[in-house]
């Protein structure tokens, strides 16, 4: 039966049971999007652990099963969240981690992929857009069906950030971050829009420090990351809405790293552009109009991108 024709499942399966992969699948309960959760984990103890705890939550909140499962589990699901991957220490980079999460998400794609898994995966593993190439390319699954996290954490940072300057609710703010999920992140100022008026017309003339809501919005989590030594609930919410958008069709416009085919003259490479997503992943990479200083600074993200590839091929 072809993926278009078959049923909806209304199960999700994570890989990985650690601070993210936990934080996810108990956002994932709240939200009511799925009726089955498989939690799954190198160490079974841990997800076993995981899943009893977020099941005696789960007594007073929409019904939903919620297991510890083999890899087995994974064929019937309709979307995979993979976060399994090395950690991130201290002020150490997300793509200094790369070989090492390379090796753990190729492992975890074979098994997937020997029990023919065939739904959209979301990968949240770090390097995020290169751990995706990567899941992308250990599958075989179509590129649309595979999405990176990518910066819609970094681009609802962006957004608090600017409501903050202003004094104004983060829901009204439209902003995206550009790139890859990392050091070389393009936080583009051109496309931030208040109630569809250009952050320049809504100043008015007053100044703000762009410099350093960029800076603070790239740190945010090394900063978090100082202060309890991971990072979890942010982009654990990045993880629920675009499996929400996947499971619903929703067909919105999200800031997700995706394979790129032509956009800024780009191919074959995983980085964060607005997409718009439904229910087969990816439906089209948009190509936001950027100043020429922006539109630099994403074609230099691209080649920090391209030089991880290369160290972990």
């Amino acid at each position: 039966m072809s993926k278009s024709s078959r049923p909806t499942s209304s199960r999700v399966a994570i890989i990985g049971s650690g601070n993210v992969g936990a934080t996810a699948a108990y956002a994932l309960m709240l939200r009511g999007l799925f009726t089955e959760i498989v939690l799954i984990d190198a160490s079974k103890e841990r997800a076993m652990a995981e899943a009893a705890d977020i099941g005696d939550a789960n007594a007073i909140a929409r019904p939903t099963r919620i297991w510890a499962g083999e890899y087995a589990d994974v064929a019937k699901a309709d979307i995979l969240v993979l976060t399994a991957g090395a950690a991130t220490h201290g002020d150490e980079t997300r793509t200094s981690i790369a070989g090492k999460s390379a090796e753990i998400v190729r492992a975890c794609i074979d098994e997937v992929k020997a029990v023919g898994f065939d739904g959209v995966i979301v990968v949240a593993s770090n390097p995020a857009d290169a751990m995706a190439q990567v899941a992308q390319q250990a599958s075989g699954l179509p590129p649309e069906r595979v999405i990176g996290t990518g910066t819609l954490l970094d681009s609802n940072r962006f957004r608090q950030r600017i409501a903050e300057e202003l004094g104004i609710a983060p829901a009204t703010v439209e902003a995206l971050v550009l790139g890859e999920h990392g050091d070389s992140e393009v936080a583009a100022f051109s496309t931030v829009r208040i109630g569809g008026v250009a952050l320049d017309a809504f100043l008015d003339g007053r100044m703000i420090d762009r410099a350093a809501i960029a800076r603070d919005v790239m740190r945010a989590g090394y900063t978090i990351n100082h202060g309890k030594g991971f990072t979890s609930y942010g982009v654990a919410t990045a993880i629920v809405r675009i499996c929400e958008a996947v499971h619903r069709d929703e067909r919105v416009v999200l800031p997700i790293s995706a394979r790129l085919t032509g956009a800024f003259g780009l191919n074959d490479l995983y980085l964060s552009l607005p997409c718009l997503i439904g229910a087969q992943g990816v439906l089209r990479v948009l190509e936001p109009d950027l100043r020429p200083d922006e539109r630099l600074a994403l074609l230099a993200s691209a080649e920090v991108l391209r030089s991880t590839l290369d160290s972990i091929a």
